[in-house]
């Protein structure tokens, strides 16, 4: 075997030895030894300003997160689900560009519900009290929620929440923009969450231009204090989120942009001089409504458009989703039976549209059944956040489409609570059983979505069997999730 001749060195190295360390006796000219000196420094100079490069690629890498929430937008109130009369270009693009869903899910049939998962990424019933919208003026509306209010205990506790909490841990700048509505009390406003800005309301909605609900509370806030705004909501909304854009362009963020159209009152952009009072706040107005959804849709595509503008295009989510179907006689669900506040398929099958250059391929339409919390077991995935030690409930959505995998089975469960009201529901499968109580009297349904998407045939008498199979996994999960606060 060959041996690699070995270069002399220009110098010797002498050890002794004395309690465990080492003495060198190093001899050679001294132009020599500083040449190794130099050499020394300048490796380290490298070593530390390759550390640096890495921990900069490392952190751009991880892409920036832009979450948008529309209210009470139905599963056919956009062009690309079908509208027959609203023009939402911009949105329609993103779909485009990225991943259409056709079987997504709000958590829950109303707003708070729905958010409370977002944020905790479980399901809402282990929290407690939030099942029911919130009522304005920071009201409970079923026994629970106004035990809570009593105590001022009605909102999210703060030990719950993951986002964004976690996600700042992590390195990312933090921003909410608009409807908040889980808590109005102080110790629930959105800064004790670890949002770094916020700007918007507590409630479930406001005015759109005087920004007052029907209380008499002051609700909107920048931070932590109370602030008076000229402006259409929608639009006061996507100028701070925008100005957040080009704050944070240069590190990594999350943005929840959560508007508050199109939920009532249905006041278009125009509508600045229309009497709006507590008398007609829910009054129904067609032409307005298709104005609202026509204003978001301008505004969606504002917002991306800076993205594009500071050049983080490629690096950045965009994730366009509602909280729940449609309000009743407003929204447009397309073939879907039921709206807001039921569980039937019109009050929580929802849009659900992602945008992802380069990772997730354009004019995709996905079929995989997803619900809410997926999309937070996947932001902290996609953020490398510390995952919390209470376990997520969620499937991580994007990975899924990121990486092309088949669909897979869920088996997922819905309630919601207002008065004496509980709206149930659990999907198996293809197969889901709603059920509808109010005070003694129970209905309950059971159909099969694959061939039923309108839930029009009823197969409760005729399958039995299916019918007590998922009854029985409805109980169970009651059993499981049920909190006692």
């Amino acid at each position: 075997m060959s041996r690699v001749a070995q270069r002399p060195l220009p110098f010797s190295i002498q050890q002794s030895h004395s309690s465990n360390t080492f003495t060198y006796a190093i001899c050679g000219s001294v132009r020599e030894v500083m040449s190794i000196r130099i050499s020394i420094v300048l490796v380290t100079v490298l070593s530390v300003l390759l550390f640096i490069k890495v921990g900069v690629t490392c952190s751009s890498d991880r892409p920036n997160i832009v979450l948008i929430l529309a209210d009470d937008l139905g599963y056919g109130d956009l062009g690309c689900y079908g509208h027959p009369v609203a023009k939402t270009p911009h949105i329609d693009l993103l779909a485009r560009q990225g991943v259409r869903f056709t079987q997504h899910y709000s958590n829950g049939p109303e707003c708070t519900p729905t958010r409370t998962a977002l944020m905790t990424g479980r399901y809402q019933q282990r929290v407690g009290g939030l099942e029911c919208a919130i009522g304005t003026g920071n009201v409970g509306r079923y026994d629970e929620a106004i035990r809570l209010a009593d105590q001022h205990d009605l909102g999210l506790p703060i030990d719950e929440a993951v986002l964004p909490s976690a996600l700042r841990e992590s390195g990312y700048a933090c921003g909410l923009f608009g409807k908040w509505h889980l808590g109005y009390e102080p110790k629930h406003n959105p800064m004790e969450y670890g949002w770094d800005e916020f700007f918007g309301y507590l409630g479930g909605n406001v005015h759109y231009f005087n920004h007052r609900e029907t209380s008499d509370l002051h609700v909107l806030f920048q931070g932590r204090d109370p602030v008076d705004r000229e402006g259409y909501m929608t639009h006061l909304i996507t100028d701070d989120s925008i100005a957040f854009v080009k704050k944070n362009k240069d590190r990594p963020f999350f943005m929840f942009v959560s508007h508050e159209s199109p939920h009532f009152p249905f006041q278009g952009p125009q509508d600045h001089d229309k009497l709006v009072t507590e008398e007609n706040w829910t009054e129904k107005n067609a032409e307005a409504y298709v104005a609202m959804l026509e204003d978001l849709d301008a505004e969606v595509g504002r917002l991306v458009k800076a993205i594009d503008q500071v050049g983080i295009t490629d690096n950045t989510i965009v994730i366009f989703v509602s909280d729940n179907g449609g309000y009743a006689g407003a929204g447009h669900m397309g073939p879907l039976r039921g709206s807001k506040s039921t569980t039937f398929e019109g009050g929580i099958r929802v849009p659900l549209i992602i945008r992802w250059p380069g990772h997730i391929p354009t004019g995709m339409t996905s079929e995989q059944v997803c619900v809410t919390f997926d999309l937070t077991e996947s932001i902290f995935t996609l953020a490398g956040a510390t995952m919390p030690t209470k376990t997520l409930d969620g499937y991580d959505i994007i990975r899924h489409i990121t990486e092309q995998r088949a669909n897979v089975v869920r088996t997922l469960f819905w309630r919601g609570k207002r008065d004496d009201v509980t709206w149930s529901a659990v999907r198996d499968g293809e197969l889901k059983l709603v059920r509808h109580r109010k005070g003694d009297s129970t209905e309950q349904w059971l159909f099969d979505l694959s061939k039923d998407i309108g839930e029009a045939s009823d197969l409760a008498a005729t399958q039995p069997l299916d019918r007590a199979r998922l009854r029985k996994l409805l109980a169970d999960w009651e059993r499981n999730v049920d909190a006692d606060r």
